[in-house]
């Protein structure tokens, strides 16, 4: 009895601090007693804040970290029920009330909810705040990426990202599905204004100026100790989206975006990796999937490219976040197409609708043991290093006084400078520009003269954008009647059909909004409408403009004698007045084409690595990195062709 005695007092004490204790949330599982957290204190290194953190958790709250759901299919309880990581808004998930108060308060809501949980994980909100966060309504505006590539411009590009990411803070949202840093060679993909360049030093240097300014702290403003990335950016879509082959998409109308790259690894590697080492080199903390296939494998479940190439070879620290949805795009069958695509080395499922489903597929996976919970640990290992560097533990909730940020004189000022630098001279006969500011007349037709919404382009306030005066700017017709002296008579008519005549004619021709694949496009020639809108002004003026609003080049060889000169001016955004100043001779021209200009659709795919040493009619329009406005610069001289 001496002996036993002791020994059953031992078992009692060590079952006794064994015993979990009872969550503080109901729902909340039972962890068991842990030495006194660090994870709370910032003044704690970040590796091993995430290491407590980690050890605390339970399988429940792990999955749930690795959950990110669309805001309109949860409701904030569920976000505490199972422990929900990341909310995000798609591209029309805007509150009812489009201002950044309401923005906040429905970000707060779902934070609150999140810090409810045992561990007062907070949940990470992002956007596709693409050219400035364009969801909002009154936002700046900037000019889409292709846009922003054509001032070859890094220090703007960073001036730009920070704008932006004050702006998302406005918003109480510090995470943006931002920049596309593909490197496409066929413009005919609908998601080519969302990305840099053809050229892949282009697109690596311009990118990731953007990616420091939207990460980078900014002096004099609150941070946390420890906290090293003012907004989270999202180098996207791993890997070789740009490159899919024309025709090979499985999704619906879509005939390029989400279809098959069929390049070598040699190819992929020389065009495609440098601009993904060079945003993790940047300290990108965040990186998509990419909807495409590569040889044929969902991208989503390859596990080569994903993990042993970003994670491993380039040293990317961060997490993987998939497309919308891109898992399921994996198998039919669900749950096969989670298993391979989280083996594979995505962190973060963008479910975003039937998040059950997801949660439920994660636990069957660890208990039929298809899935290890070391694979779980470094995935929200990786989620957790991002929030924290963040200083999401430290300040989880929005900050009201971003919001005086929102549509600042000095961000309008960045946009209006971004306009005048992305413009570029394609043609300039008859010393048509620059326009004199006293001009008897001016005649200005075409839709794209008058339409905010056609300057914008997608992802404006809803995902396809509209057109029409759809937000807060300033149109080229308006910017033109403020800049030209009150001497001078402007009249506008769309169609290009006036009475009388004028010394200067402008058209404004080009695209309507689209988005992603359904901007797909095997014509890119004008519309009939616009062509109209030229042959109607021609007779009418002494000098004729053309001025093109569109995401990449379209084909305008046929029209091309028709006009004095053509500017390509991209989807400049909000502030039209910057055309304006550049076509009136306040700023010069300086812009340069990121994208090879094509004489016909026939030629279609070509771009500076299909079209080395072509000549006359075989050769593009206009060469990658063409531009007039540089000193010296000279005119192509084109040839007459069938």
């Amino acid at each position: 009895m001496k002996r036993t005695a002791p020994l059953l007092l031992l078992i009692l004490i060590l079952l006794n601090s064994c015993s979990p204790k009872a969550p503080a949330t109901p729902g909340a599982a039972p962890t068991p007693t842990l030495p006194a957290a660090i994870y709370p204190d910032a003044s704690q290194p970040i590796e091993a804040r995430v290491e407590d953190l980690l050890s605390r958790m339970t399988l429940e709250e792990k999955i749930g970290q690795m959950t990110q759901v669309e805001m309109g299919s949860i409701q904030p309880a569920d976000v505490s029920t199972y422990f929900i990581g990341s909310i995000l808004s798609g591209g029309d998930g805007n509150p009812p009330n489009n201002t950044a108060q309401a923005w906040q308060d429905m970000v707060k809501g779902f934070q609150t909810a999140a810090m409810a949980t045992r561990l007062k994980i907070p949940m990470i909100y992002g956007i596709d705040a693409t050219h400035g966060n364009a969801h909002l309504y009154g936002a700046t505006v900037f000019p889409q990426e292709s846009g922003v590539a054509a001032t070859h411009d890094p220090a703007l590009a960073q001036k730009i990202g920070e704008a932006t990411a004050e702006e998302m803070l406005a918003t109480g949202v510090p995470w943006t599905f931002s920049p596309i840093v593909a490197v496409p060679q066929d413009i005919r993909w609908g998601r080519t204004y969302e990305s840099y360049s053809e050229d892949t030093q282009l697109t690596t240097e311009i990118a990731t100026a953007y990616i420091k300014g939207l990460q980078s702290l900014p002096a004099g403003v609150k941070t946390s100790e420890g906290q090293s990335l003012f907004t989270l950016a999202t180098a996207k879509h791993y890997i070789g989206d740009g490159a899919t082959i024309w025709g090979s998409s499985r999704t619906g109308e879509y005939l390029l975006d989400q279809g098959n790259v069929q390049v070598d690894e040699a190819t992929l590697r020389k065009l495609y990796l440098p601009p993904y080492q060079a945003a993790v080199d940047a300290g990108a903390m965040s990186v998509m999937a990419s909807f495409s296939s590569y040889r044929g494998t969902k991208m989503h479940a390859q596990k080569y490219l994903l993990t042993d190439v970003l994670k491993n070879e380039l040293g990317f620290k961060g997490f993987i976040v998939s497309d919308w949805g891109g898992i399921d795009q994996i198998d039919p069958d669900y749950y096969t197409a989670v298993v391979a695509a989280i083996n594979a080395g995505v962190d973060m499922n963008m479910v975003p609708t039937d998040y059950m489903n997801f949660i439920n597929a994660m636990k069957q996976a660890v208990d039929d043991k298809d899935i290890t919970e070391e694979r779980i640990n470094d995935a929200v290992r990786r989620i957790l290093r991002a929030k924290f560097a963040l200083g999401l533990f430290e300040h989880p909730y929005p900050d009201p006084a971003f919001i005086s940020t929102v549509r600042s004189d000095e961000h309008v000022a960045i946009a209006r400078q971004a306009v005048q630098e992305s413009l570029v001279l394609l043609k300039n006969d008859n010393a048509a520009l620059p326009i004199a500011k006293d001009t008897p007349k001016v005649f200005v037709a075409g839709q794209g003269a008058d339409d905010i919404g056609m300057l914008c382009g997608g992802w404006t306030i809803t995902w396809q954008g509209q057109t029409g005066n759809i937000d807060i700017g300033t149109t080229i017709l308006n910017s033109i009647k403020t800049l030209v002296s009150a001497d001078t008579t402007v009249e506008y008519n769309p169609t290009g059909k006036f009475s009388g005549k004028a010394n200067t004619g402008i058209v404004v021709v080009g695209e309507m909004p689209y988005a992603e694949g359904l901007g797909d496009k095997a014509d890119l020639s004008l519309s009939d409408a616009d062509i109209q809108a030229i042959n109607n002004m021609r007779p009418l003026v002494d000098k004729l403009v053309v001025v093109i609003i569109a995401g990449r080049p379209l084909v305008i060889t046929g029209q091309l004698a028709s006009a004095d000169a053509w500017v390509a001016a991209w989807l400049p955004g909000t502030e039209g007045e910057g055309i304006s100043d550049v076509l009136f001779g306040d700023h010069p021209f300086v812009g340069k084409l990121p994208y090879t200009w094509p004489r016909t659709n026939a030629q279609l795919p070509i771009n500076e690595n299909n079209s080395d040493g072509k000549t006359g009619c075989d050769a593009p329009l206009f060469p990658f990195g063409y531009g007039l406005g540089e000193a010296g610069s000279q005119p192509i001289a084109q040839p007459t062709c069938p």
